[in-house]
This record gives C-alpha cells, structure tokens and sequence, in this order.
C-alpha cells in the first residue's frame, strides 16, 4: 500500500510504518551520539510508552543506559486495509531494533488503567526481570475506566469558576478565532482529576511495591506541564491544572514511600510540545507556534528526545542529588520559561493579526512536527513505494 496522511480535524487517520521507524531511528542515533549515561538505569517500566515523551523516554533508557525496557500503551494494530496507529508502529520499530541490538524490550498493549494489563506486567517484571530501578509514567488518554468501581470517566479542558475567552488558531485553516470556554461543573473536575491525576500512578506503585518489584535506588518519574501566564486561564487554572495539582500531590507521598528504597519519586515538568493530544487543547497550539518560533530564533528549542536525553544526563543521573526547585519538581520547562523568550512570546501574541501570523509563528514547523508524529516528512523515506502496512510488534505477536 502506498500511504499518505489524511488529516481530519486535530488527527491524521493514517500513519507510515516505514516513516514511523525512521521516527525512532532518528531518536536512537541522538541519544548514542551523545554517548552511555553513567550509572543510568538498567531495567525500566515506561506506562505511556509508544508516542512522545515516554517513547523518547524508552529509547533514551534503552540506548543511552543499555537497559531493558518493558513498554505499556493503547494502540491499534492494521486490519490489512487501515494503516496500524503511529504509536503501534513506533513500537514495533523500537522492539526490532532493540533486539537486533541485543536489548531486552517487552510490550503489553492494552489499557493500563486496568487490574488486568497491571498484572500481565508484574508477572513479566519478576519473571524476565527480577525488579526495575526506574519507572515511567506518561499516560495521555482522554478517559478512563476505573479498575474497582466500573466508573468511566472523560477529560475535559475548562476553566474553573468562570469562562474563559481568547485567540486560538484553526490549525487546519490557519486562521485565527476568537474561543470561548463555559466554566466546567464540579463533575467535569472530577472526571478529569480521575483520568489525569494521580491515582493511577499510585497504583502502578502500590503493586509494584506489593509484589517486591522496586529495586533499591529506583526512580519513579512522572510528566507535567505548567506552563506560561498566557494559557493559565484555561490549563493551569483549569480543569487540567487541577488533575495536574492530584498528580503532584501524589508524587509528594509516593515520595516518601520511595525513599523506604532509597529511590525518588519526581515531577517533571517538560516543555510545550506538539503532541496528538496538545493538538487538540484550544489555544495552546497558537501559543506553540509562538513559542517555537522564538525559541527556534535563539537556537534552544528541544524535540522530545532532547527533552527526555537531557533530563536523563543533567539531572536523573546526573550526580547524587538530583537537582529540583522549591516546590520539589524537576524543571525541563527552563528554557520555555526564560524572562527573555516570554517577553517576546508575550508581545507578539498581544499584536498577533492574521496578517502577520505567518512572521510571527511557526506554521511550517508546526505543521511539520505534527506530521511526523504519524511518520511523515523525515528524509531518507521514500513515500512512493509500496509499503506493508501489516507491521508487527515482536512481543506481541
């Protein structure tokens, strides 16, 4: 099959198998060009592992620390007429090269919100790997369906208390539009504290440690987002940010927990990055684009895997103590949130037109980010040639 991206909405409904694997490659060839992690981690549980940051996150612990990894992530394999999804492809890229390495990489793919997925992970743990002295969690999903009650849940992004109006972009038109969101009810808080807070980490946590899986000295890290003064209104202070205060409170007492292992448990705090699901939150696309061309300006913009790498080297195994600021999060949103680079961001969204929009932002870029995410637009793929589209993942196969 020949494929190409076809794009409706906020999502392309096709991925590149070939491109995805070029995706990955590419990811591998940074982290081994920057040479192995001292004293990085050798056995990892990445929760949220086939896209993004815990796909960087992978790869970074796999090729950088030779570690053997197991991956947990909810992806859809091809049928023989539709493309597998981007993150299945992935996958399947990181476990042929990881073997074809002599790396140990193990995948499970299904909810991980579930008892079920939990538990075929724990067996492969004590069975193939003993314990693991660092864990990973980067779930993204829009719902979840609580393993003990049978609630399902869904997220939402409102804001709390009032509306909230400002600029947004329709990515799909490049054009600029006024959004207004509604103040979310006390329902909508919940069910979004419940998909993306923290208490499925805590129970990934809980049955690690109830099964003696958490080797001494282990790190369990989770992925946050603060995020600048523009988006405050509606992230931080909304129904997000309140999902992201759960998942900080639970870092604070799984901290504790962690230290009986001597090990840590941590915030990170990344930077804003085109995602699948970033794409799809009202106006932070626009501030991206904003913030992408400034930062690309002055030559310190980051991918995800230059996220991820520099996290592992300058502060997880960087030293014996791990460098955080007041509140106990580790900081990889440092260069986001420079004075300089806000105060540029800050100006050029207040004098932002639809005529100056492609001077000030960066729509090609953007664009191009996005496609990759699905495998497309990475040189050395040859998008004309017949691919198979019927890839699979060694471990699951």
């Amino acid at each position: 099959m020949i494929v190409q991206p076809k794009i409706r909405g906020f999502i392309c409904t096709t991925a590149h198998p070939v491109g995805c694997a070029q995706h990955v490659q590419n990811q591998i060839d940074h982290v081994k060009k920057s040479g192995p992690i001292e004293n990085g981690p050798k056995k990892v549980l990445v929760i949220g592992s086939s896209t993004g940051y815990g796909l960087s996150s992978r790869i970074t612990a796999a090729w950088g620390s030779g570690a053997s990894t197991i991956g947990v992530f909810f992806e859809k394999a091809s049928d023989g007429r539709r493309t597998a999804t981007a993150g299945y492809y992935n996958s399947a890229a990181l476990e042929l090269k990881a073997h074809a390495d002599g790396l140990y990489a193990k995948s499970f793919n299904g909810d991980a919100f579930s008892t079920e997925i939990k538990e075929q992970v724990m067996k492969a743990i004590k069975e193939d790997l003993g314990q693991v002295d660092q864990v990973i969690y980067s779930l993204a999903a829009p719902r979840r369906v609580h393993p003990d009650t049978g609630k399902i849940s869904k997220s939402v992004l409102r804001p709390v208390g009032q509306e909230y109006t400002n600029k947004s972009i329709n990515m799909e038109a490049q054009q600029l539009e006024e959004v207004t969101l509604p103040p979310a009810t006390d329902e909508e808080i919940t069910q979004t504290v419940d998909v993306m807070g923290g208490e499925d980490w805590q129970i990934w946590t809980d049955m690690l440690e109830k099964n003696n899986l958490i080797a001494d000295g282990a790190l369990n890290v989770a992925y946050s987002y603060i995020g600048p003064e523009i988006t405050k209104g509606v992230y931080r202070n909304g129904t997000i940010g309140k999902a992201k205060d759960h998942l900080e409170a639970t870092a604070r007492q799984l901290d504790e927990r962690m230290r009986k292992f001597n090990g840590r448990a941590l915030i990170s705090v990344n930077k804003a990055l085109v995602t699948q699901s970033s794409s799809a939150i009202p106006f932070i696309p626009l501030y991206f684009v904003l913030l992408s061309q400034v930062m690309k300006d002055k030559n310190i913009d980051e991918d995800t895997i230059m996220q991820i790498d520099r996290l592992y080297r300058k502060f997880l195994y960087a030293g014996d103590v791990i460098p955080v600021d007041d509140n106990g999060f580790i900081r990889l949103d440092d260069l986001e949130l420079r004075p300089d680079v806000q105060e540029i961001v800050n100006a050029n969204w207040d004098r932002l037109t639809q005529e100056n929009l492609a001077e000030l932002a960066d729509l090609d870029g953007y664009h191009k980010d996005f496609l990759q995410l699905f495998g497309f637009g990475l040189k050395g793929v040859d998008y004309d040639a017949d691919v198979d589209i019927e890839v699979k993942v060694p471990s699951l196969a």
